[in-house]
């Protein structure tokens, strides 16, 4: 049983096996963005990690706003950056993003570590560095004059009906690495580890006709 509040009818286009990638991922980009970030149209975002779990709705969600948009991916997903709606797109296995990116009101960070301390510096004053996975320096944060930000997700069924109509008006769309047998989690999972997924990955509980 759950909360009405907390769910959503799913997107009347999509299967149920690929509405499954959509909620928690659209959720933290949704959050990210728009409630922590205040995304207004034609600001500079850059997405760490844009053909990503997350970064990759993120990446539709900001263009869907009108922003310009700068995303980091591997070379062999460069071609995706762009078909999603991508501005500029970064190589970051052969380029550094803080010699391409500047004057930027947003980072969203899906990587931590060196990539976050590295972002700082690309961030316009006023600007605001939201991440998912580590805790932002508030004293960074007072240092460059930004606002650092620790995002986390709750169930929220509103918005989940926008993101929805989003993907029901092919504004929005979820990529979908592969489909993997319940019996393939720890699979799953170590494949997720490893930081090169395009999309998402879907656990499939039973057999369903795709």
């Amino acid at each position: 049983a759950v909360r009405e509040a907390a769910v959503a009818m799913k997107p009347k286009s999509l299967h149920h096996v690929r509405a499954a990638a959509t909620p928690l991922s659209a959720l933290a980009a949704w959050r990210s963005l728009f409630d922590l970030g205040q995304l207004q149209p034609g600001r500079r975002v850059l997405i760490h990690g844009g053909s990503g779990g997350v970064g990759h709705f993120a990446l539709q969600l900001a263009k869907w706003r009108g922003a310009h948009v700068l995303a980091t991916a591997s070379t062999k997903n460069q071609e995706l950056l762009r078909k999603l709606g991508a501005d500029e797109t970064i190589d970051y296995t052969t380029q550094k993003f803080e010699e391409l990116a500047e004057k930027v009101d947003l980072v969203l960070d899906t990587i931590g570590g060196d990539t976050q301390e590295r972002s700082w510096r690309v961030l316009n004053e006023g600007g605001a560095l939201i991440s998912l996975v580590q805790l932002p320096s508030e004293q960074k944060a007072r240092r460059f004059g930004v606002r650092g930000i620790m995002c986390s997700v709750q169930p929220d069924g509103a918005q989940l009906s926008k993101i929805a109509k989003l993907i029901d008006s092919a504004k929005l769309k979820p990529i979908i690495d592969r489909i993997l047998p319940l019996s393939e989690a720890r699979r799953a999972h170590e494949l997720t580890q490893n930081g090169h997924i395009r999309g998402k990955i879907v656990l499939r509980v039973k057999d369903i006709q795709l």
